[in-house]
C-alpha cells in the first residue's frame, strides 16, 4: 500500500504499471517472497521484494504501520483498551494510515473478535459518534481533531495498568527487540508481522491458554466453561483480576459460545499453541518475564511462525 501510493503522489499514471508488474508475478507460497522491478522517476530502477505471511489471517493486515505511528509503549495502551472494549480514536493525515492502523489493531486482538463499532475513517459530518457511551474503534482525519477536542469524551488514564505487569513487560521487550530478534533467525526478510502475530497470540494464550481444562459437559451435549474455576486456577494474581474485568467483555463471551457450541475448534495458531501451553503444564515453569519469553522462544526454535 505504500508503495502504491508513493508512485500516486508522484504521478496516478505510475500505479497502472507497477500493479501490472505485480500482478504477473508469479505468486509466492506462504512464506515465501517474490521480487519484482519497477521504475521511479528521480529514483531510476527500483527492485521491491514483498513476502506473503506464512498465516494468511495476516496477509492484509500491517503491523509495521502500526509502530511507525505509534510507539510501543502507546501500542500496549491501545490494545489494552480494546481488551476491555473502551472508545478509542485514531487520528491521521492520511486516509490510507487510518485504514492500515486501524485493522491491524484489530488483528492484534485475535483469538477474539471485536464486537462493536468500528468505523476506519469517521466523516467529518459524522464526529457526534465520538460521544457514544457505547465501546468503538474510530479513525478521523487530523484536520478534524479540534472539533473531537472540543466534543465531551471521558478518559480514564489507567491503560498502563490493565494488562498484568510481568506479561506486559515481556510484550513490551519482544516488540522493542524485534528487529534484533529478526536479525537473529538467520536474516529473516518477513517475519515481522508473524513475530507481532506470534507475541500477541502468545500473550493470550498465558491469560487465557486454561479454559480447556474448565470445559465440563452439560447434558444437552455441549461444554460450559466454568467460569469461578477457571478465573481462580490461574497462579497470577494479576492475571485472575485481569480476567475478572475480560470475563465481562463481549469479546470473551463471544470466544467462549464458539467453545461451548464447538465451533470455531479448529487448529488455527491459537489452539496450536493452546495444545502446547497445556502439554508443558505439569511442568514447573519459571514466572512472569521469564517464563513468556520462553514460551516465545520455543516457538522460534520450532520455526512456529517463519
Amino acid at each position: 500500500m505504500q508503495k502504491v501510493e508513493r508512485r500516486r503522489e508522484i504521478s496516478p499514471a505510475l500505479v497502472y504499471p507497477f500493479m501490472r508488474t505485480v500482478m504477473e508475478a508469479p505468486f509466492p507460497a506462504p512464506g515465501r517472497t517474490v521480487t519484482v522491478k519497477s521504475f521511479v522517476p528521480g529514483a531510476g530502477s527500483e527492485e521491491l521484494t514483498l513476502c506473503r505471511p506464512v498465516d494468511s489471517r495476516l496477509e492484509h493486515v500491517d503491523f509495521d504501520s502500526l509502530l511507525e505511528c505509534l510507539n510501543v509503549t502507546k501500542l500496549l495502551q491501545v490494545f489494552a483498551s480494546l481488551l476491555l472494549e473502551r472508545r478509542v480514536i485514531f487520528v491521521a493525515d492520511k486516509l490510507s494510515v487510518l485504514s492500515r492502523c486501524s485493522h491491524a489493531a484489530l488483528a492484534l486482538l485475535y483469538p477474539f473478535t471485536w464486537q462493536h463499532t468500528f468505523v476506519p475513517v469517521l466523516p467529518a459530518s459524522m464526529l457526534d459518534i465520538s460521544c457514544s457511551p457505547t465501546p468503538f474503534l474510530i479513525g478521523v482525519l487530523a484536520p478534524c481533531l479540534p472539533q473531537v477536542l472540543e466534543l465531551p469524551i471521558e478518559e480514564l488514564g489507567d491503560e498502563d495498568c490493565i494488562l498484568p505487569s510481568k506479561l506486559q513487560a515481556a510484550l513490551q521487550q519482544i516488540l522493542e527487540e524485534r528487529q534484533d530478534i529478526l536479525r537473529e533467525e538467520n536474516g529473516n526478510t518477513c517475519g515481522g508481522c508473524s513475530l507481532m502475530s506470534e507475541a500477541f497470540v502468545r500473550l493470550f494464550v498465558e491469560l487465557v491458554g486454561h479454559y480447556p481444562l474448565h470445559m465440563v459437559e452439560s447434558p444437552n451435549g455441549n461444554k460450559e466453561l466454568q467460569r469461578d474455576s477457571f478465573r481462580k486456577s490461574h497462579p497470577s494474581r494479576g492475571v485472575r483480576q485481569f480476567l475478572q474485568l475480560f470475563m465481562d467483555t463481549q469479546m470473551f463471551a463471544g470466544f467462549i459460545q464458539d467453545k461451548e457450541l464447538r465451533k470455531g475448534g479448529g487448529r488455527g495458531l491459537f489452539e496450536t499453541r493452546v495444545a502446547e501451553y497445556l502439554d508443558s503444564f505439569p511442568e514447573p515453569e519459571p514466572s512472569g518475564v521469564n517464563k513468556f519469553l520462553k514460551g516465545l522462544g520455543k516457538c522460534h526454535a520450532n520455526k512456529c511462525s517463519f
